[in-house]
């Protein structure tokens, strides 16, 4: 089973927020998801990210695989 720390799309039409979940790899991107972990807003300036730094280095241990976007906002937060 891999585990993936990916983004998790909410919000309106042309109005995204999105939620930073550990999820299955095949579970569908706005499915089934194992733990939220913290949220990113692209819309509002500046961007606005919140992450739950404990839980996303403890999954990272655990050997879940950030996407390349995630692991972005969290080497810019500092989590990494």
């Amino acid at each position: 089973m891999a585990v993936k720390i990916r983004l998790r799309r909410m919000g309106a039409k042309k109005a995204p927020f999105y939620r930073i979940v550990v999820a299955d790899s095949r579970y569908p991107r706005d499915g089934r998801f194992i733990e939220e972990i913290g949220t990113y807003n692209p819309v509002v300036t500046p961007v606005e990210v919140k992450v739950d730094a404990e839980k996303a280095k403890q999954w990272i241990a655990n050997g879940a695989q950030p996407t390349d976007t995630v692991k972005a906002l969290l080497k810019k937060n500092g989590v990494l």
